[in-house]
């Protein structure tokens, strides 16, 4: 198999800022998950505007993470993600990069929970073979953090073939689908990790 491109490593605190905004990491991930799609398009699949799309699309813009795509016409021209996927680095000593972390992976967290009840809200509408298939697994597993960090790899390289902005050789009948993978130590109601 070719080498897969390589998700953009994320260390700038200004960058992570600027996903944490609910809109803008949702525009990108949408965008990453379906291919090119206008302002209006984005609008639609996100519950906006199409101005609003438009200035937030801009600003990730700014960042290097979307592009204007070819076709559609001089006022709606569509929007396409530059990245395959972003890592974000270990947890930084510095405060202001640190807060910066916590609010992206706060942003993802909840957009991950909107698309998963999104999910559950319209289950009734898809077609058996998609509901059949469709999975909400939970496993309690006891790791160290070495066989976490190898599941975690080990996983990313068992999806990463099929990631949307990669994959060339797609059937026909493929939709977007989102998937996540969430693997951290346990807490307690009172903030200490579980033993």
């Amino acid at each position: 198999m070719a080498e897969l491109p390589a998700r953009m490593r994320v260390r700038d605190a200004a960058l992570m800022r600027a996903l944490a905004h609910p809109l803008r990491a949702e525009l990108l991930t949408y965008l990453m998950a379906v291919g090119p799609r206008t302002a209006s398009e984005c609008a639609t699949a996100v519950g906006s505007t199409a101005s609003n799309c438009s200035w937030h699309l801009r600003q990730l813009a700014g960042f290097g993470l979307v592009e204007r795509a070819e076709g559609g016409n001089s006022r709606d021209k569509p929007w396409r993600a530059t990245q395959v996927g972003l890592e974000f680095e270990e947890f930084s000593p510095d405060p202001a990069t640190h807060a910066a972390q916590l609010a992206v992976l706060g942003a993802n967290a909840a957009g991950d929970q909107v698309l998963t009840q999104r999910f559950v809200d319209s289950v009734d509408v898809l077609e058996p073979e998609w509901q059949r298939t469709s999975g909400l697994n939970t496993y309690s597993l006891r790791v160290n953090a070495a066989e976490l960090a190898e599941l975690t790899m080990a996983i990313d390289s068992l999806l990463r073939p099929y990631v949307t902005t990669i994959r060339p050789d797609a059937p026909p009948d493929a939709r977007p689908v989102h998937a996540s993978w969430r693997a951290f130590p346990r807490i307690e109601a009172d903030g200490t990790p579980s033993s």
